[in-house]
């Protein structure tokens, strides 16, 4: 259902600017009215920034504990996840590339600058990514740094007593529940704001903003595209030993739950069902790895993001020299193993690799 209101919000937003843009003073009024709207909704976005990704950073890595007790399957499944989540976010920017290639965005004039955040070596990014003063760097918003700290303080504790482990990690989880309950209230009000955001950027730039967004989407679908033919079939057909009809047809009924709510969550029990019952999974595997991928594995997420990363610096004139570049695939993939599970989540956890590449949040 938000998904639904977040789209007839985007809708709403395009159609009032483009007929402001056409000459009606009423809907540039309208459009221009509802600028404070959208101005209102990514302050709640940038509000929740910060301790959202340290939240689900510190208890998707902690939660996992000693890594050698998950055993040769939780740590062949974590494998898999890292390596395959890596080509989908290269697949998302370099598939964005070739479309804005040929189709350019139109770019905000205002906030147009060419430029990136000057990194002048690989070495002083590298350095860059530990921060002296975790605290100051939560103040300035430096979110690579953050999620550096994240994770090393959540292997960490992952690595103490049970008692301590557990009291730390039940703490960061009613954290994290209560930031992703936050998160929930502030989407429920994402279509105002999309149409805060939308009509008045469309009603200055009338039909480019359509174009633009035609660009994206398709650009996205066409990576989801490339992906299943390049990452995934191979890995059924030589690693899995299981045929691309029999694999999507045992998994249709999780996959119309995953369309439907754009949860992976509410999926698990359907889909621990038709992996045992379709494809013949044993119980011991689809009990350990299933719950470990809702939870954890993003591979759409992260070649969205990867994707949105390229749209969004074109859109904004911001250059993206290979440093920079380096930051985003760094950002994106490690806030795509931990995305809070809640639909449209992604969208928030963006802003690593926004931070990274000098866009605006």
């Amino acid at each position: 259902m938000l998904h639904i209101l977040i789209a007839a919000g985007l809708l709403l937003g395009i159609v009032t600017g483009l007929l402001g843009a056409s000459g009606s003073e009423l809907f540039l009024s309208i459009a221009l009215a509802s600028e404070p709207f959208g101005t209102a909704f990514m302050s709640a976005i940038r509000m929740v920034i910060v301790p959202l990704v340290m939240g689900v950073i510190f208890t998707g890595v902690a939660g996992l504990g000693d890594l050698r007790k998950l055993g040769r399957l939780g740590g062949g499944t974590l494998l898999f996840f890292w390596l395959t989540a890596l080509p989908a976010i290269l697949i998302g920017m370099g598939v964005m590339r070739v479309a804005l290639s040929f189709f350019p965005v139109a770019v905000i004039p205002e906030t147009a600058s060419g430029q990136a955040p000057v990194l002048p070596s690989f070495v002083d990014f590298i350095v860059g990514l530990i921060p002296s003063n975790p605290f100051a760097a939560a103040a300035s918003g430096s979110l690579l740094q953050l999620i550096v700290f994240s994770a090393l303080l959540a292997a960490a504790t992952g690595s103490l007593e049970e008692r301590p482990r557990v009291l730390l990690i039940e703490f960061a989880e009613a954290i994290s529940g209560a930031l992703i309950k936050l998160v929930w209230w502030i989407l429920w009000t994402a279509p105002v704001g999309i149409f805060g955001l939308t009509a008045p950027v469309t009603a200055q730039l009338g039909w480019g903003v359509v174009q633009s967004l035609a660009v994206f989407v398709v650009a996205i679908i066409g990576g989801l595209g490339v992906y299943v033919v390049v990452v995934y079939l191979p890995i059924l057909k030589f690693v899995g030993g299981v045929g691309p009809t029999r694999f999507f047809g045992g998994i249709f009924g999780a996959a119309s739950i995953v369309f439907s709510t754009t949860s992976t969550a509410a999926a698990l029990p359907v889909t621990l069902e038709e992996t045992k019952r379709a494809l013949g999974v044993s119980a011991t595997v689809s009990d350990l790895v299933l719950p470990l991928g809702a939870s954890m594995y993003r591979a759409g997420s992260a070649l969205f993001q990867g994707g949105a990363v390229v749209f969004l610096a074109d859109l904004y004139g911001v250059a993206m020299p290979l440093t920079v570049v380096g930051g985003a695939v760094l950002a994106t993939f490690m806030v795509s193993l931990t995305v809070a599970p809640v639909p449209s989540s992604g969208v928030v956890t963006l802003a690593p690799a926004l931070d990274a590449v000098g866009i605006p949040i």
